[in-house]
């Protein structure tokens, strides 16, 4: 495995400014966003698509830091029942792709999106109860005329342009938020269809990272590593759904926090190792956004505890037996 990090964690710097952070951090790969909710600020598809000379030193600086691009993430919400925001993302996500074909990168990383709950509507509609009856018929419209022949679609072009994985978050309020919601959406389109894994979105909903690695198996694509702390205070009378403001820290249910501060080093390590059982050989892709703390200190704390962490080495005879 490798550590990485999800680069708009320094979008106020330029790209060389941040790899050349990045690695006196011992980073080895970068996940850069390229359009929608993480923004372009390190790779915009418009010009690196068209300006040849800009490629080519967009490839040159990745080089020179020694750096892997783990995948070019554009989260947005393809599907979204306003048709302009819509197209916005879209034409994100196929960029993206473009992009990737570019530079020999065979994944993306985005969301699975939410549709409205009619062809007239003008907001996404989060479903995540079954009556009255009129939910379960949303679900209906969103999975089987909106969700499932847009993904088709898309993993068509995708495929076309040698990109095999799209690695969908699951993210609460999108359709693809869970383990059951993935691998529904992932038997509908295909095995193109599957994980970027980030279990700080997991963790609030009361879902287990064991279970949910060894049921997701090879369908883990990309892993992000980001943690949650819940308060047992506020979560004991309120519960987990808040929609408060991520600046209201102290009365929140649950905040995002870098890795280490929500579990600790052997929760992590139990991650990391179950990785490993599934199959997973790839990067482990550090995404801060813990409210608490600087973007030095979160970024580098993580680090230093996913060092001790990660298992980097192949695995050897079994020279005991």
């Amino acid at each position: 495995m490798k550590l990485g990090v999800f680069t708009t964690l320094l979008s106020n710097l330029s790209l060389e400014e941040a790899l050349k952070y990045f690695t006196s951090l011992g980073i080895e790969a970068v996940e850069i966003g390229t359009a929608g909710y993480p923004g372009n600020a390190h790779a915009e598809p418009k010009v690196l698509l068209n300006d040849d000379k800009a490629l080519e030193e967009f490839k040159a600086l990745i080089k020179k830091y020694n750096m892997q691009i783990s995948a070019l993430s554009c989260h947005g919400n393809p599907v979204h029942p306003n048709k302009a925001i819509a197209k916005e993302f879209d034409d994100g996500i196929r960029d993206t792709i473009l992009l990737a074909e570019k530079l020999g990168i065979n994944q993306i990383n985005t969301f699975s999106g939410c549709p409205g709950d009619c062809d007239t509507a003008k907001y996404p509609n989060w479903v995540t109860c079954p009556w009255p009856n009129d939910f379960t018929e949303i679900l209906d419209y969103q999975w089987n005329d909106v969700l499932i022949p847009y993904w088709k679609d898309l993993v068509r072009f995708a495929k076309a342009h040698g990109v095999e994985k799209i690695a969908l978050e699951l993210h609460p309020g999108f359709s693809v938020y869970n383990t059951e919601s993935l691998l529904k959406l992932r038997e509908a389109v295909g095995p193109e269809i599957g994980a970027n894994l980030d279990l700080s979105h997991l963790i609030w909903q009361g879902m287990e990272p064991i279970p949910v690695i060894r049921a997701l198996g090879d369908a883990i694509f990309h892993f992000h590593a980001k943690d949650t702390k819940i308060d047992k205070y506020n979560t004991a009378v309120n519960g987990v759904l808040d929609v408060k403001s991520y600046a209201d820290e102290i009365n929140r249910s649950w905040i995002f926090r870098s890795v280490g501060y929500g579990n600790d080093a052997l929760y992590w390590k139990d991650v990391i190792s179950n990785l490993r059982l599934v199959g997973y050989d790839y990067v482990v892709s550090i995404e801060h956004e813990d409210s608490l703390m600087s973007q030095n200190e979160g970024l580098s704390k993580a680090v230093k505890l996913l060092k001790e962490c990660l298992i980097t080495e192949d695995t050897a005879d079994m020279w005991w037996i």
